[in-house]
Formats: structure tokens, C-alpha cells, sequence
């Protein structure tokens, strides 16, 4: 079978730039739009489509509990998926035709996720939310579980899982940059189209090119010229059981859940240790975000190349620690205090350029190795056992990612809060310095955590089977 060129792999990355847009939509605008502060009802026209406030047990708001169970449902979808991928008979191949039907659903229904019907808090905008959230999470995996898979397949060679991981994650970076820029672009059109429509203009926009992104690896690539695999008989959920049996892949996801939480904790949090820890403006957020992407991408070409001198499973543990180190420097901020809020002679920005230019590195690092260990898993598997099942071993992976999100978001809200009132009738989450500080340590040890649990990893029995294959 062919071998992917360099901009064949180049041209299979664009794909993710398509769906990580959409999904870096929802993770950026969801609960924004849907929750608006009182200052953007006051003072930009925000409209309420949904009852506000923690009014589910005085804990969860209306939109949280939609999205809780739509993630149940996302959870169930992952390993469907990726069975039918798995055993897919289709003569264009097992991943496409998923990838080719899924990419225009997708692109609607994030659009229209964001176009309740009725200009007020109806319960229709509930039933609207709960239907296309759905849906959203329905086509997200049939994209995305089938194009994960390919990452094992495609990658032929050492060298070429690690370029294709390096491509996406770059891929993966610059959509969610996309995402944010209604930030800028939605202020622009607001006078003239209103708060909603300001939004809805650049999701249609970002939704246009993002469908096209995806669209462009299904046309561009054959798969059939790459992947020559035979599809598997196993059932889902004797597929889902034989993934877990894998001592190697169970170690991964441990650490990886473990990341994962680590990450969101900090990406949700950014904003509160920006505002509330750093006492400077929250716009500066954006500003660490994207000095900190652009710094992680400058190492992306190093890597590969200590990849080979180091392995993969030490590099992790060292991205593990590194973003650790990162989350020590948030949490000695509550401690040490900053010159804007008087008690301390270090300015709250010098801690922000400190959290970004330690974590760039180890963000690198995590940001393209795991892809790759899950593509070495996912092949001596099938080397061992005779089955193919890439799908289900990406689409276990992305469920320890949601996991690990959910968790997060779970623990953020209940820690960020410590010390302060919360006022449930408000959509406005109320951090205190001394809740962000107790989420930073938190942060510190999901990472160490993760560090200890992938120490267990066989990195050498893995590599061994797949060599003994090679020779």
C-alpha cells in the first residue's frame, strides 16, 4: 500500500482545522450565549432564552443539566461509532464516507444550535437547545471517531504518526483560535445586527469554512490507496470490553483522564486567575492564550526529533510535570500576592507570562505525543489479536477526554466559589483568590497523578511488537 506524502498528511490535518473550530464554538460561546452576565444583558442587548441561575438543587443551572445528558448520550455514541467504522464493508473504505457524510450536518447544526426560537425564556429554546446539542455531538463523533482511527492508519511509520500528529496539532490550535474571533468581529457588527445576530454572522462564517476543512481530506484523499485493513466482526460492545482488556491502553487512559482534567481546569480557570488572582483586565486572557499557542508551535519541530532520542512515554511524564510547574506559579499567586492588590511588589503580569511561556513547551508536548501513543496501542493490538479496531481505541480515548472535561467542570465550579457568596440566581460564576488558589494546587496534582500512573506504561513491549511486525 501507498505511503501519505508530506502534503498528503498536510492535506489530512486540514480536516481537524474544519471540526475544531466548531468544536472550539461550543466550548467558547455555548454557555455565553446561553448565560449571559447581567452586563451584557444591561449594556449590549443580550437576550435570556433560558431561566437563569442555579436552579436545579441550587447547584446546576438549566443548560448545565442539558449538557450533562447530552454528554451521557455522547458517551454512548463514541463506542456505536466506532464499531460501525470499525466493520464498515464500504468500497470507498472504513473512514470517509463517515467523515464525507457527517462534515455538512455538522457545520448546520452548530448554527443553528445557536438560533432559539423565541426572543424570550420559553421552554421551547429548552427543547431546541436539548435537540441540536444532540445532534451536535452526534455528527462531531461521526467525524471525528472515524478521522482519529486514520491517524493509526495513515501513519505507516514512527515518523509519519509523528508529523500527521504534528500537523493536526497545529491544525487543532489554529481552529480553536478561529473560534475566538468573535471576539473581536461580533463587537464590529453589534450596533447594526443586534447582540444574537452579531454572534450568529461569524458562527455561519466560521461554520462555511469549517465544512470545507473537513470536506477537503474526503475528496482529496482515497483512502482505499493507503489502508488496506480488514473490517472487524466483533459486536460494540465486545469491541468496547476487548479495548479495555489492553493493560497498556487502561494505563494510557488513566493518565490521559488525568490531563485532561489538569487542562480544562486551567483553560476554564485562565480567565478567573487573569481576573481575580492576577486583579488585571480579563482581556489579557486572550492575550496569554495566543502568546502561549504561538510559543507551543515554535517547539513543534523539535518534538519528533527528541521523540526519537527519548521515547514517547518519558516526554509525556516530562509535559506531565512541566504543566505542573505551570500550575505551581498559578497557585503561589493567591499566595504570594500581586502589586495590584497591594500586597506583594510582583505585578499580576508577570505571573501570566510566567504561566505561559512554562507551560508552552509541555503543551507541545502533550499536544502531539498522546495521538501517537494511541496509534501505537491501537497497532500491536491488531498485531496481537488479528482485529482491527482502530476506532474503538480513538473513540475510548476521546470518551477519557469528555470525562475528564466533564470532571473538571464539576470540580472548577465547586472550588472556584470557596470563600464567596454565590448568588444562584445569577448566571455570573463568583471566584474568590483563595478558590483559585485551591484549583491550582488541584490542577498540580491531577498532573503529577498523571505523571505516576503513565510510569506504568510498557513503552517497550509496545514498540517491540511492532517492530517484530516491520522486520
Amino acid at each position: 500500500m501507498k505511503r501519505l506524502t508530506k502534503k498528503q498528511m498536510r492535506i489530512f490535518a486540514v480536516g481537524q482545522l474544519g471540526w475544531s473550530t466548531l468544536s472550539g464554538i461550543i466550548s467558547a460561546w455555548f454557555v455565553t450565549f446561553y448565560l449571559p452576565t447581567q452586563a451584557d444583558i444591561s449594556e449590549n442587548g443580550a437576550i435570556q432564552y433560558i431561566t437563569p441561575g442555579l436552579v436545579i438543587g441550587g447547584f446546576l443551572t438549566v443548560l448545565g443539566l442539558i449538557t450533562a445528558l447530552s454528554r451521557v448520550f455522547d458517551a454512548v455514541t463514541d463506542p456505536w461509532i466506532a464499531s460501525m467504522s470499525d466493520r464498515s464493508t464500504n468500497k470507498r473504505g472504513r473512514r470517509i464516507p463517515f467523515m464525507q457524510y457527517a462534515a455538512i450536518p455538522l457545520s448546520v447544526v452548530t448554527v443553528l444550535l445557536f438560533c432559539a426560537p423565541v426572543n424570550m425564556i420559553s421552554g421551547w429554546n429548552i427543547a431546541w437547545i436539548s435537540v441540536f446539542i444532540v445532534l451536535f455531538y452526534l455528527f462531531m463523533t461521526m467525524y471525528c471517531t472515524p478521522y482519529n482511527a486514520l491517524i493509526s492508519e495513515f501513519g505507516k511509520t514512527q515518523d509519519d504518526r509523528m508529523y500527521i500528529s504534528t500537523a493536526i496539532s497545529l491544525t487543532f490550535f489554529a481552529g480553536t483560535m478561529l473560534a475566538y474571533t468573535p471576539f473581536v468581529f461580533a463587537g464590529f457588527l453589534r450596533g447594526s445586527v443586534g447582540f444574537a445576530w452579531s454572534y450568529r454572522i461569524c458562527f455561519i462564517v466560521l461554520a462555511v469554512i469549517s465544512c470545507i476543512c473537513m470536506l477537503i481530506p474526503t475528496f482529496c484523499l482515497n483512502e482505499k490507496e493507503f489502508v488496506d485493513t480488514k473490517p472487524s466482526n466483533v459486536n460494540m460492545l465486545k469491541s468496547l470490553g476487548a479495548t479495555f482488556k489492553n493493560k497498556s491502553f487502561r494505563t494510557f487512559v488513566g493518565s490521559d483522564i488525568m490531563y485532561w482534567v489538569g487542562l480544562t481546569l486551567f483553560q476554564t480557570g485562565l480567565p478567573f486567575f487573569v481576573k481575580v488572582s492576577m486583579n488585571i483586565s480579563e482581556a489579557f486572557t486572550m492575550y496569554f492564550l495566543g502568546g502561549m499557542t504561538v510559543l507551543s508551535a515554535c517547539f513543534y519541530p523539535f518534538v519528533s526529533k527528541m521523540v526519537k532520542k527519548f521515547g514517547k512515554k518519558k516526554l509525556v511524564i516530562a509535559g506531565f510535570l512541566g504543566l505542573a510547574l505551570a500550575y505551581v506559579i498559578a497557585a503561589l499567586i493567591g499566595i504570594l500576592g500581586t502589586a495590584e492588590h497591594g500586597n506583594s511588589s510582583i505585578p499580576g503580569m508577570i505571573f501570566g507570562i510566567l504561566i505561559c511561556v512554562i507551560a508552552a513547551f509541555p503543551m507541545a508536548l502533550l499536544g502531539i505525543i498522546p495521538q501517537s501513543i494511541v496509534a501505537d496501542v491501537a497497532e500491536a493490538d491488531g498485531i496481537e489479536t488479528g482485529e482491527n479496531r482502530e476506532g474503538m481505541f480513538f473513540a475510548a480515548r476521546t470518551f477519557a477526554m469528555k470525562f475528564g472535561q466533564s470532571l473538571a467542570m464539576l470540580v472548577f465550579t465547586s472550588l472556584a466559589i470557596i470563600g464567596t457568596t454565590q448568588n444562584t440566581n445569577s448566571n455570573d460564576i463568583t471566584a474568590s483568590v483563595t478558590g483559585m488558589t485551591i484549583v491550582g494546587w488541584v490542577a498540580v496534582a491531577f498532573c503529577v497523578l498523571g505523571a505516576v500512573i503513565l510510569s506504568f506504561y510498557n513503552e517497550k513491549k509496545i514498540m517491540a511488537t511492532i517492530d517484530k511486525k516491520n522486520k
